[in-house]
Formats: C-alpha cells, sequence, structure tokens
C-alpha cells in the first residue's frame, strides 16, 4: 500500500508506509540478514504535519513564590529583616523614607578594566527619590524570649508635630486632637522625669534591640497629603546604651538621608508596586493566547486540571488582582546624594544636578516639573534603574543585608551629565535660561503695568 505526503518543498513523494511496520517474511530465515539492509525509518507519515503558529506545550506560567497574588495590606513597605548588627561600629540608623519623584537618565564613563564598554561612556536610567529629612519622635526597646523580640519599653518626645498625630487618628477633622495631650506632661512633673529616666535604664539594662520612631515631613513635599508616616527603624552599631544615649540626644530633632546612606552604596527598597485592579490571565500570568477560532473566547486558560481531585489546583493561573503588591527590590546603586536648595553665604544654592563636566548651574527638577509629582527641592537620592510603585508613592530605603565584593558593586561613579529636560514630551532645552535664549521672549514675559494698559518687551 502506497500513499502520499507533501515535504516542505512542495515535492510529492511516494512512500510506503507498511513495509518498515510488518516484519518480513524472510527475516527468521538464516543467512539472509546479511543480505537485506535495516528498514529505513519513515520520513513521513500522515500524522506528522507542522503545527501552526500556537505553542501547545506551555505548563506553567508565572512564579509561585510570590503567591498569593493580592492587594497589600499596607501602604508603605515593610522592613522584615534587618541588617545584622555590629558592635564594633558607631551607631547608625539602617532604614528611611522616601518618595518616587520620577526618572532621567545620566551619562557616565565606566571604569571597570578588562570590559570591552571600560572607559567608555554610558547613558543609564536613575529614578530619583525624595528624601526630606525624618524626625525622630520615640525609641522602643525589644528584649528576647522564646518566641522571638518582645516590646519592652516604649518612650515618645515631649513635643510632637500635628502630622504625626494625624496618623493615630481616622479623621482628624472631627476628633477632639487630644492624641499625646496627657503623655506629654510626664516630661514636665519631676514624678514623670523619674519614671522616664528609670525606662532609660531599664532599656539599657535588659533590652537587646534598640529601634527609632521616626516620621516624615509631609509640608516639605509637593503632596495633598498632611499624614505622616511612620515607621521605626533599627539602630546597629555600639553598645544597647550608647544607642539609647544616642536616640536621647536626637528626640524632636531632623535626621537626615546623608547620615544613613553613602555614595557609591549598595541599597535595598521595599515598596508596593504600582497597582492595574482585576485583569485575566493573559495580562495577569502572561500565559500564551489561544488560536484565533477558539470558542467561547482565547484569552482564557483552556484546562484549568483533571477531572479529579475535583477542585481547581492554587498553580493553575486564574483572573484576579494583579499588582499592588509588596515587593523588595535588591542591590540599587546610589548615583548620587543630592542636598536640597539651601542658602549659603546669603546665596541660593540650586546646582544639585551640575557636574564637573557640566557646570551649568541647574537643579535635578527637569523643566515643567516631574510629571504627576512636582519640583523636587530638597534632598534626594538617585538610584541606577527603576523602582517599584508609582510617582508620590512612599518607598523604605534599607541598608544591604549583605557584604558586597563584586566590582559592579564597588565601582565609583562619577556623572558627567544629568538630563533636566522636559519629561512630558521630547525634551530639548536643559535649563530655562536656555530655552528663553533660544526661543526669545514670549507673551508671559512681557511686562505689565505700563498706562494704557499697554505692554511692552
Amino acid at each position: 500500500m502506497l500513499s502520499c505526503a507533501r515535504c516542505m518543498l512542495g515535492v510529492v513523494v511516494r512512500v510506503p508506509l507498511l513495509s518498515w511496520l510488518r516484519p518480513s517474511s524472510d527475516a527468521s530465515r538464516p543467512g539472509l540478514e546479511e543480505q537485506q539492509s535495516p528498514p529505513s525509518p519513515p520520513h513521513l507519515l500522515p500524522s506528522t504535519y507542522f503545527p501552526s503558529h500556537r505553542k501547545f506545550s506551555a505548563p506553567r506560567h508565572g512564579h509561585l513564590g510570590f503567591l498569593p497574588h493580592k492587594r497589600s495590606r499596607r501602604h508603605r513597605g515593610k522592613v522584615k529583616t534587618w541588617p545584622k548588627d555590629d558592635p564594633s561600629k558607631p551607631v547608625h540608623l539602617t532604614a528611611f523614607l522616601g518618595y518616587k519623584a520620577g526618572m532621567t537618565h545620566t551619562v557616565r564613563e565606566v571604569h571597570r578594566p578588562g570590559l570591552k564598554i571600560s572607559k567608555r561612556e554610558e547613558v543609564e536610567a536613575v529614578t530619583i527619590i525624595e528624601t526630606p529629612p525624618m524626625v525622630v519622635v520615640g525609641v522602643v526597646g525589644y528584649i528576647e524570649t522564646p518566641k522571638g523580640l518582645r516590646n519592652f519599653k516604649t518612650v515618645f518626645a515631649e513635643h510632637i508635630s500635628d502630622e504625626c498625630r494625624r496618623r493615630f487618628y481616622k479623621n482628624w477633622h472631627k476628633s477632639k486632637k487630644k492624641a499625646f495631650t496627657k503623655y506629654c506632661k510626664k516630661w514636665q512633673d519631676e514624678d514623670g522625669k523619674k519614671q522616664l529616666e528609670k525606662d532609660f535604664t531599664a532599656m539599657k539594662k535588659y533590652c537587646k534591640v534598640i529601634r527609632v520612631i521616626a516620621h516624615t515631613q509631609m509640608k516639605l513635599l509637593p503632596l495633598r497629603q498632611k499624614k505622616a508616616h511612620v515607621m521605626e527603624i533599627q539602630l546597629n552599631g555600639g553598645t544597647v546604651a550608647e544607642k539609647v544615649d544616642w536616640v536621647r540626644e536626637r528626640l524632636e530633632k531632623q535626621v537626615s538621608v546623608h547620615n544613613v546612606f553613602s555614595q557609591n552604596e549598595m541599597i535595598d527598597v521595599i515598596g508596593v508596586t504600582k497597582g492595574h485592579g482585576m485583569k485575566g490571565v493573559t495580562s495577569r500570568w502572561h500565559t500564551k493566547k489561544l488560536p484565533r477560532k477558539t470558542h467561547k473566547g482565547l484569552r482564557k486558560v483552556a484546562c484549568i486540571g483533571a477531572w479529579h481531585p475535583a477542585r481547581v489546583g492554587y498553580s493553575i493561573a486564574r483572573a484576579g488582582q494583579k499588582g499592588y503588591h509588596h515587593r523588595t527590590e535588591l542591590n540599587k546603586k546610589i548615583y548620587r546624594i543630592g542636598r536640597g536648595i539651601h542658602v549659603e553665604d546669603g546665596k541660593v544654592v540650586k546646582n544639585n544636578a551640575s557636574t564637573n563636566y557640566d557646570v551649568t548651574e541647574k537643579t535635578i527638577t527637569p523643566l515643567g516639573g516631574f510629571p504627576h509629582y512636582g519640583e523636587v527641592n530638597n534632598d534626594f537620592l538617585m538610584l541606577k534603574g527603576c523602582v517599584v510603585g508609582t510617582k508620590k508613592r512612599v518607598l523604605t530605603l534599607r541598608k544591604s543585608l549583605l557584604v558586597h565584593t563584586s566590582r559592579r558593586s564597588q565601582e565609583a561613579i562619577e556623572l558627567k551629565f544629568i538630563d533636566t529636560t522636559s519629561k512630558f514630551g521630547h525634551g530639548r532645552f536643559q535649563t530655562a535660561q536656555e530655552k528663553r535664549a533660544f526661543m526669545g521672549p514670549q507673551k508671559k514675559h512681557l511686562v505689565k503695568g505700563k498706562p494704557g494698559g499697554q505692554e511692552e518687551l
């Protein structure tokens, strides 16, 4: 029996189908094995067709290590692991809070001997995180128990600002605003002072971990929110007594980001990702779309499991919430720790985006401000690459848990150029002065106040 099969070049080849399947009648005869050649395998069979565009073998999509994919319970990133304490180092904070402003790009020269790109200029994307100083308002001491750390003593400062007290209310406007009004009297009478002194002494004697209670300053940011973000930040370095004394000296005082992180340091960013709401399996899990002629939709998972067990497994891709998940990103390199706009010798200094190669006086805020954020007038961090979250999202910046020894992490960064063109469209000018020099006077620059309502240049 012969059949026709079509090869890739369109040539019709006649192939015997059953000659290689049925046993030869002469195979059992002695002496004929050397005379007969072995049967050739089939090149083409009626069931061998070239598949369509769809890849049918796709057993799994998405990572099961981040389940469940549901909305985060908290808006601010939570530090679940702190860096290991080293008493030989001076007392220092291990985390800080910042607000994502936006992104831009930089030009720098790579210094990594042995690589092709070494001593060449490289354009890299960076993220700007505004980090106004945080205010220390309390201290918490923890003791070690068989079940882990337990809160032993908590001491708050005498004066706490309204933006911090707002955090303790659901509706500040309708409340009586009495938070900490009785507690602050401890710092005023003799009995209260004795009790506070006993608390600090007990912390030094029994506690193993000391953490600072600090809050952000929303009044310095271009945001509508008035309620400050409050968090505990662990103190590392030195003895417990030195840590308690460090906090007592800084109660009600500001702590700058320059005192926490340093240039070229590798840090971790903890936050909540951008939310996308309810999404199907194609968008949420990136499963393959079914063929075009599929009945009842093609952006689906065709098989969601066997008949038995008569349940849908947890690992099956299903529709649901996408985004707004709590995530920790490791090893973000600090390219620059910039100072905000400040006064020095009676002059306003606004050159935190200048470099040794680009000496133009300009701020990190691009022309027109960062889209959906505004101006960055406070201290800021410039991190390589992107970070989680949308603009205005509060981010927790933590010191790295690891000891970095790679050449990439230890490379000294020297920026040649920081782009400050408009991020709303295709930017062309680095500063407003450069734009005005090129465009000439515009209508908004006309001088008003002439008699008769006339305006002149």
